[in-house]
């Protein structure tokens, strides 16, 4: 999946970028405070995806 779906996906829930690091941007779940990684890469796994919008507890965007 392209990284720019997945961070489409996730603000259409509410998440926001916290900050960036070197390798990943930590986004952030208001709702829960919840905060998960999300790496730089163009390409990211579906499986990472799902375990992405897991943590942050927002609907799994590879069941669309």
């Amino acid at each position: 999946m392209k990284r720019t779906a997945l961070l489409k996906h996730l603000r259409r829930y509410g998440c926001f970028l916290k900050r960036e690091g070197i390798n990943h941007s930590l986004w952030t779940n208001p709702n829960n405070g919840k905060v998960e990684a999300v790496p730089r890469h163009t390409e990211i796994p579906n499986k990472l995806t799902k375990k992405i919008c897991n943590r942050l507890e927002i609907p799994d965007i590879t069941k669309k």
